[in-house]
């Protein structure tokens, strides 16, 4: 699974991360907004969102990276 995610990371330009990056940590606040007032009921799922914002940031940083280099 995770090398599917990892293929689909790659072909995707800086702009699509940035913005699937801005998704994922609206969806990490709202989560943690929801698990202060109630139990929540997918209790893996932080960590799902926060190990694929993870994979985002380090997709972006080794674009980066790889531009800069001459």
């Amino acid at each position: 699974m995770t090398r599917k995610m990892s293929e689909n990371l790659k072909g995707k330009k800086i702009d699509e991360l940035k913005k699937e990056f801005t998704d994922l940590e609206e969806s990490i606040r709202v989560l943690k907004f929801k698990a202060e007032g109630s139990k929540s009921k997918n209790v893996k799922e932080a960590r799902a969102l926060k190990k694929q914002v993870a994979r985002i940031l380090t997709e972006l940083n080794s674009d980066t990276k790889s531009e800069s280099r001459p």
